[in-house]
């Protein structure tokens, strides 16, 4: 059954479907890796329907299905370019099977965007396009780019030049949205989605390549598109009963202000339905420090939601897929902070899903499930892999590590706990709380004070670990020392900001490098009751890669 304005394969109208359920938890579906990209050609119907069945009977209650490329898409539009039509010959066999699978599945009558809509409904889930807003022009060999970026590069943000040396230059091949065209190309795709298909809402993925407008030019960007977002936000409404706008944007109010988005004066004007902050949206980072309350506070009174992104990627040195320690430590620190719900952007890294996949599913909207199960903090650190996101990759944001350490000197970090250590030790149920922390380019004769809280950490109560070289590593290698803490309860951590602080008091004379302060971890583990056994999940094993003990 259609929404409203909606038309069958018949052309006529058929019956309005009002949506009046909110989802608590949204989950991204691209459309591409765990689908087109996987399946050898022609794909069947079924196939296409397990982007659906892949989710079902699990706390997922929207499915955010992606628009293809953003720059082309996946599915029979008439009012933008089919992924790959422009090309007869391809340099990418990956990109021409999602050509193939959906050319083909078109033509046999199964459009896989209503396939999906479709089978999301019969299911039980909602479904929510979602429209990648901003993608460099892209090469002309690609199947990805489109005709329409490559005969209008004058409407790249670079395209006038004079820019200021600073700039991204990958952005320089941006849209820029100052122009009517590239705002009424994008509407059309938008509006055509919503007239056609039987979808619950939209989705705006405006941070993907987070600028909008040349720098200069900022102050009327933003006003031009508040206006246009309002524009979107009425057609999402006019086209069927229950509908709503998800915006997807950068993770702080500064860095959307930066990138021409004036986020806060859309939730004021409530012109969009659902907000989600994301961080680490370009290497799709798990990041439990992640801070939404200037999110949560601006929203207030507007009606707007705030479902900030839950990534499932650590990719670390030792550890790929975040172990459901990490989620639980994640998400937890997410719902104290009085979020509306949980967006699961990029799990599909983990595809095909299998039971470990389900059971952190099924914990995600529960923070009192949660609460006295075992938790792995951690703290992002830039790296030769993924640089400073204040480094031109995403606006308004960076991460707290590596910190220089010099002779004499400390560096500190803090970073949000959410665990009731207090209660849970009454009952009985903690087990142990681990601190650990690794500096490079140290060395036995190096001597450090430490700190967690203001309280000392006795130096005869830690472990070390020599890890000064490493032969080989499950993601790439990482040397130093670690510097392990069975913390007793005088130095637990508290429930809300924890600081932990390091100081350098001698350095051994004959080493000319710096030090740094690369990693920071916190483990907590429980008991399933009071004097409980530790191996009640003897079938999981150990998380991925290696870890300190």
């Amino acid at each position: 059954m259609l929404s409203a304005g909606a038309t069958g394969a018949s052309g006529q109208k058929e019956t309005p479907r009002a949506t009046k359920r909110r989802p608590r938890i949204m989950f991204y579906h691209d459309s591409r890796h765990p689908f087109v990209y996987m399946y050898e050609p022609p794909m069947l119907k079924e196939e296409f329907e397990s982007a659906v069945d892949e989710l079902a009977g699990t706390p997922v209650e929207a499915i955010m299905f992606g628009l293809g490329d953003g720059r082309t898409v996946l599915h029979d539009t008439k009012v933008g370019e089919l992924w790959g039509h422009r090309l007869k010959k391809w340099d990418m066999p990956i990109f021409r099977r999602a050509h193939q699978n959906a050319r083909m599945a078109i033509d046999a009558g199964h459009d896989p965007l209503r396939v999906v809509c479709d089978r999301a409904h019969e299911k039980g889930m909602l479904l929510y396009p979602t429209l990648i807003m901003q993608l460099g022009t892209g090469d002309a060999a690609s199947g990805r780019t489109s005709n329409f970026r490559l005969q209008n590069r004058h409407l790249e943000i670079g395209a006038r030049g004079g820019l200021d040396p600073s700039f991204p230059k990958g952005a320089l091949t941006l849209l820029d949205y100052k122009h009517p065209e590239v705002r009424r190309e994008r509407f059309a795709l938008i509006n055509e989605t919503l007239q056609r298909y039987p979808v619950d809402g939209f989705e705006l993925q405006l941070n993907y390549g987070s600028w909008y407008f040349r720098p200069d030019e900022l102050d009327e960007g933003r006003q031009i598109m508040t206006e246009w977002i309002a524009e979107i936000h009425r057609a999402v409404i006019a086209s069927g009963a229950g509908r709503e706008l998800v915006v997807r944007v950068p993770g702080s109010l500064e860095g959307c202000w930066s990138a021409g988005l004036d986020v806060r004066e859309w939730m004021r004007r409530k012109i969009v339905d659902v907000v989600v902050p994301q961080i680490f949206g370009g290497p799709e980072l798990i990041d439990m420090t992640f801070d939404v309350r200037t999110f949560v506070e601006a929203a207030k009174g507007t009606g707007a939601r705030i479902h900030p992104t839950l990534q499932s990627d650590a990719d670390s040195d030792r550890i790929g897929p975040a172990p459901i320690e990490m989620i639980r430590a994640a998400a937890c620190n997410y719902w104290a902070q009085g979020i509306d719900g949980l967006y699961l952007a990029h799990w599909f890294v983990r595809w095909p899903y299998q039971a470990p996949f389900y059971e952190i599913l099924r914990e995600l909207p529960h923070a009192d499930i949660m609460a006295p199960k075992d938790k792995f903090y951690s703290l992002p650190t830039a790296s030769y892999r993924y640089p400073n996101p204040a480094e031109g990759i995403e606006p308004g944001l960076s991460v707290q590590l590596p910190k220089a350490l010099a002779e004499g000197g400390t560096a500190a970090v803090t970073f949000p706990v959410t665990d009731d250590l207090n209660r849970w030790a009454k009952a009985g149920r903690v087990h142990e709380v681990l601190l650990r922390v690794r500096l490079t380019s140290t060395t036995e004769l190096d001597r450090y004070e430490f700190r967690f809280n203001g309280n000392v950490l006795p130096p005869e109560g830690h472990r070390r670990i020599n890890e000064t070289y490493k032969m080989t590593a499950p993601r790439y290698r990482v040397t130093g020392y670690w510097y392990i803490w069975r913390l007793d309860l005088a130095h637990w951590p508290k429930m809300g900001s924890n600081k932990f602080e390091a100081t350098l008091t001698k350095r051994d004379p004959d080493l000319t490098t710096g030090i740094t302060l690369r990693d920071v971890e916190l483990e907590i583990k429980y008991k399933m009751g009071k004097n409980f056994h530790r191996g009640q999940d003897p079938d999981l094993g150990p998380a991925q890669g290696s870890s300190p003990d």
